[in-house]
């Protein structure tokens, strides 16, 4: 199975970098991952709603930019569906059986996915109604399809 996860924003922190880093070699067992880091757009401080959906849609075309034809694209949108870790699991399994095994998983930057890649996306994907910083949400979404794997081939892993 192919993973890319398509992400606004680079990672400054290093502590971050190290969790990535882990979680990248734990995947590599799994599946080819691949992680596309896209620069975010400057946002003034009292941006107006009309400069803030701009912004957005620049950062929506640089995403869609670097979607292929073939990827099942699963964007992490506070509107989409949540699903427990094993759901999850069960979720991408079914994706790789019916011939969807190249996924891309897209993380928006600080206010969110563009309208266009929302339509691109086969599926609206929500871990909390809270937000998280994009940094952060990197890493959960690398443990989450971590554990996701983990549970597929039936290994042990935190409940």
């Amino acid at each position: 199975m192919n993973i890319t996860i398509i992400t606004v924003g680079k990672i400054k922190e290093k502590y971050l970098k190290d969790a990535i880093d882990e979680y990248s070699k734990r995947l590599g067992r799994y599946c080819k991952l691949d992680i596309i880091e896209l620069v975010d757009e400057k946002t003034p401080d009292n941006a107006s709603e009309k400069e803030e959906e701009s912004i957005k849609e620049k950062e929506g075309q640089g995403i869609l930019s670097k979607i292929k034809d073939n990827m099942f694209v699963i964007a992490m949108d506070l509107g989409g569906k949540h699903l427990t870790s094993e759901d999850f699991a069960g979720y991408i399994e079914n994706l790789g059986i019916t011939g969807n095994s190249n996924i891309a998983f897209i993380i928006g930057g600080s206010l969110g996915i563009s309208k266009s890649v929302l339509a691109r996306a086969n599926y609206k994907l929500c871990f909390s109604k809270m937000t998280f910083p994009h940094q952060l949400f990197r890493v959960m979404l690398l443990e989450q399809v971590y554990r996701g794997f983990r549970i597929m081939k039936g290994e042990p892993y935190h409940k």
